[in-house]
């Protein structure tokens, strides 16, 4: 059977570094950025406008986040004049996570995919999150800023993250460990570590019944 893993991480935690890990161990593909483009051969909207949108609220969806819940299932005609609105996008990349759950294994990170496939039996929901010191640290190293930099951006994009979860999904709490299968801090296990826990749950999981 195929087998889905999606990986929610707060920024700075490692969820991708964990990601690629996983990847290398099970041999199966890990996609973050891909997905933009999937959406955009699927659809023939610009990758960089998905970019521009990805995982963010911006501009009217700020304003209509506790107002009510965008259509996640529906994809707009290119004919219409919301085609390339930042819901439309939202649902396309929808489309396309729900085909790769029933055609591969593989592991998704973010773009809200534990949500999407939340009514999947072969998917496996993962959090990943570490200590604000560690994300920091590990930011400071990755992207050369300052520690105060760090921080900053540390708050900022979790902050859109969880904006972006909660408009999406109707209110769900991107944090509530109760939404994933497993929640793993990396500052205590480390990122190798991680997955080897997350592969082991596979097997526990599925019964072995994974390939």
């Amino acid at each position: 059977m195929n087998y889905i893993i999606t990986i929610a991480r707060g920024f700075g935690s490692g969820g991708l570094q964990v990601g690629l890990e996983l990847s290398r161990q099970l041999n199966i593909p890990c996609y973050y950025s891909q997905i933009l483009a999937m959406a955009s051969d699927t659809s023939g909207i610009s990758k960089e406008a998905f970019a521009m949108a990805d995982e963010k609220l911006r501009g009217h969806n700020l304003l209509r986040l506790l107002k009510s819940s965008p259509n996640t299932d529906h994809i707009l005609s290119p004919t219409d004049k919301k085609f390339t609105s930042d819901d439309n996008l939202f649902n396309i990349q929808a489309q396309v996570i729900r085909e790769l759950a029933k055609s591969e294994s593989c592991i998704i990170i973010g773009k809200c995919a534990n949500w999407i496939l939340k009514d999947y039996d072969n998917v496996i929901s993962v959090y990943i999150e570490a200590p604000r010191a560690y994300c920091a640290k590990s930011i400071i190293h990755r992207l050369g800023v300052t520690e105060n930099e760090a921080h900053d951006l540390i708050e900022k994009t979790d902050r859109y993250r969880a904006d972006y979860i909660k408009y999406y999904t109707g209110g769900t709490i991107w944090t509530d460990p109760v939404q994933y299968d497993m929640t793993l801090n990396t500052d205590r296990v480390g990122r190798e570590k991680a997955a080897e826990l997350i592969k082991s749950y596979i097997a526990i999981k599925f019964d072995g019944q994974a390939e």
